[in-house]
């Protein structure tokens, strides 16, 4: 590895080695260190790279996280062409492709997403000024492209899709937005983690209807679409994001198949409703708020608009200064409802992992997958999850000498003693009906005025608007804590 923390050609000292009849031990494993960009954060990438390629095996490893050096080598040695099993298992669905490699959204992080094993690549949808649909994960460009070096006099704030200002992609015609560059850039900014710098603007940006054609010319098992903001889209820009979508998926036949799953996706049910007359779409209703249940009442109101439900990681397992402390009933409520759960965001970055599960992104996906029965998860790393989901340890049935085990939430929390344990945080509300069903969309207006943007009008709020702030801050107790169990 070099000083850039890239790898570089491998010697030849293990080959060597093993010819004067030395074995070799490989030391300095840690999955809460920082290695090789290559591995893009995932510490079983790490173990493979010693103990499962064409040029050499080391004869054991020395490691801080003996369990993840043995699922790297009884689950995932040997299994990389292996074919994932098409029934009966987790949708990995990509999260704006695989953005943990490639700025998201990019044709690069699609077409990663597909070669990493990603069943379903999604597109949240933006329009820009002169009507043009795109792939982006936000409206906002300021995060994900190069657009405040060239547009910051454009900036405006607009309460309706965000508190902070922003360059807005229905404020730049198409042609504008490509003189633009992705950005790479890391969910934890202050974090010390960044993303592959190598590829922080590679990439191009991607039309819809080039989305859809490439879903189809790579036969991707399926697409999600995401679609935001069509309210203020309709009446303060005269931009149909949903009648634009509608047409780019019948104009690419989509609605004519059925061979490749198509899930349309909004935090709005009104959006929803737009696409129940295509019996063969899947409507999955994005819940971005924590909670903390899903009574009868509100699960039965959403199915009424949908046929699954995306929701953050929290609202699936709680947690308290960064330690797992229970499952909610989210999941089982919604499944007895026969509606989908999917979980987002995963990551690999050790940072986004509760304690329990010892800085290895495995072993939240067993949990998530294995133990909760999630249907799909959400990553920004198609490659992790699907290793996992195609390797046979994800079946806990199985007779296997070794699996990589769940974790049971408040376990490790419970070794510490009771003086020292973190305070518990307060629970998060159920989901209420009123959470659950959006007023009807507004007409698409015919003029748009270019004024600076209008306050949000009074009236019923959106359903999913924010009531909660999540404290993700790792608190001294915390520290204390983890100090203790290591001794």
């Amino acid at each position: 590895m070099n000083m850039d923390l890239y790898l570089e050609a491998a010697t030849s000292l293990v080959a060597d080695a093993h010819k004067q009849g030395l074995e070799v031990y490989a030391s300095g494993f840690a999955n809460d260190v920082p290695a090789s960009y290559n591995y893009s954060y995932d510490p079983t990438a790490e173990y493979l790279q010693f103990i499962d390629n064409s040029q050499f095996s080391v004869d054991g490893v020395l490691t801080d996280f003996p369990s993840t050096a043995s699922e790297s080598i009884a689950c995932l040695g040997q299994n990389k062409n292996v074919t994932k099993p098409i029934k009966g298992k987790t949708l990995v669905i990509s999260h704006n492709g695989a953005s943990g490699v490639y700025a998201g959204c990019t044709d690069l992080a699609y077409q990663q997403a597909l070669d990493d094993g990603a069943d379903i690549i999604d597109c949240s949808v933006q329009m820009s000024k002169d009507g043009v649909a795109f792939c982006m994960d936000s409206a906002d460009l300021t995060g994900d492209t190069t657009a405040i070096t060239t547009f910051m006099p454009r900036s405006t704030k607009i309460p309706e899709i965000q508190k902070e200002s922003g360059i807005f992609s229905f404020d730049l015609t198409w042609s504008e937005i490509q003189t633009l560059k992705p950005q790479l850039s890391s969910p934890f900014p202050d974090g010390g983690m960044p993303r592959n710098p190598a590829n922080k603007n590679k990439g191009s940006f991607m039309t819809l209807s080039a989305f859809l054609e490439l879903a189809k010319t790579k036969a991707a098992t399926g697409i999600l679409i995401n679609i935001e903001n069509a309210a203020y889209l309709a009446s303060k820009k005269g931009l149909g994001i949903t009648d634009t979508v509608a047409t780019a998926l019948s104009n690419a036949t989509f609605d004519k198949q059925s061979t490749q799953k198509v899930l349309i996706q909004s935090d709005d049910t009104s959006v929803l409703s737009k696409f129940k007359n295509v019996t063969t779409y899947q409507r999955v209703l994005s819940i971005k708020e924590i909670i903390s249940d899903a009574p009868t009442q509100s699960v039965e109101e959403i199915k009424k608009y949908a046929d699954a439900i995306t929701v953050p990681r929290a609202s699936i397992i709680t947690t308290s200064g960064s330690f797992t402390t229970a499952f909610t009933s989210v999941v089982n409520k919604t499944h007895n409802a026969n509606i989908s759960v999917y979980v987002s965001v995963l990551r690999n970055e050790f940072i986004a992992l509760a304690f329990d599960f010892f800085a290895d992104p495995m072993v939240e996906l067993a949990t998530y997958v294995a133990q909760v029965g999630v249907d799909g998860v959400v990553t920004d790393y198609p490659a992790t999850a699907s290793a996992y989901i195609r390797s046979p340890c994800s079946n806990l049935n199985a007779n296997l000498p070794y699996t990589i085990l769940p974790v049971e939430p408040g376990s490790l929390l419970s070794l510490g003693l009771r003086d020292v344990q973190p305070p518990a945080a307060a629970p998060a509300p159920a989901l209420n009906v009123a959470d659950v069903v959006d007023p009807p969309l507004p007409a698409v207006i015919s003029n748009v005025s270019t004024s600076t943007p209008a306050a949000a009008p009074a009236g019923k709020p959106r359903s999913n608007s924010p009531k909660n702030v999540a404290n993700m801050a790792l608190s001294l107790v915390a520290i204390m804590l983890i100090s203790l169990l290591s001794m």
